[in-house]
């Protein structure tokens, strides 16, 4: 009777559904600020979902020759992430990629650069990318920390996560009256979030 009533139990266990584990909280993300020579304010197309967000822009591009001016040759754009997330979670910039067009000639270069960090720290992550002419291409350039690099919020000490996008573009020995630009089409991203 007792062999009977333990496998009873152990039939019971079984059909029981296993306790599972609880999931990330869906964070509430918002893009404070887009800003900078790339994207001058009111200039970007802005989308959040969750804890994902998309950035289109309309003139964020670097040129030189061609009639350009010095400070063409550089153009910037910085992105202020608040996240809002429960008590006992911490945040973090999981990924973040850039995409565009890049047309160089022969002797030109440009570059695809992307610095992260959460406001009032001073570690900074970067990422670079660099384009040699001739060159006439769509680009990407990402940003992938592995779970051990992810600049994690404080916890119980919410931080802004800053995301800087920049373009340059040197003339080199390109022909100075031909044109040479990289743009940036469009910015994403996604934030992660875990138990502090």
């Amino acid at each position: 009777m007792l062999t009977t009533a333990a496998a009873a139990l152990i039939a019971l266990s079984v059909l029981a559904p296993a306790e599972e584990e609880p999931e990330e909280p869906a964070p509430a993300l918002e893009v404070v600020t887009v800003n900078g020579t790339g994207c001058p304010a009111g200039d970007a197309d802005v989308r959040t979902d969750g804890r994902t967000f998309t950035i289109g822009y309309h003139t964020f591009l670097a040129r030189a020759g061609g009639g350009s001016s010095p400070v063409d040759m550089r153009k910037n754009c910085q992105i202020n992430l608040r996240v809002n997330v429960p008590q006992g979670y911490t945040y973090g910039l999981a990924r973040t990629t850039y995409e565009g067009y890049a047309h160089l000639q022969p002797g030109a270069t440009g570059v695809s650069r992307i610095s992260t960090y959460l406001q009032g720290t001073s570690p900074t992550a970067v990422v670079s990318q660099t384009f040699t002419g001739p060159f006439s291409d769509s680009w990407e350039t990402q940003y992938r920390p592995s779970a051990s690099e992810i600049q994690w919020a404080p916890c119980g000490s919410p931080r802004n996560i800053n995301i800087n996008g920049e373009v340059r573009v040197t003339l080199g020995s390109a022909d100075p009256d031909r044109l040479n630009f990289v743009i940036v089409e469009s910015s994403r991203g996604t934030v992660r979030v875990r138990r502090c």
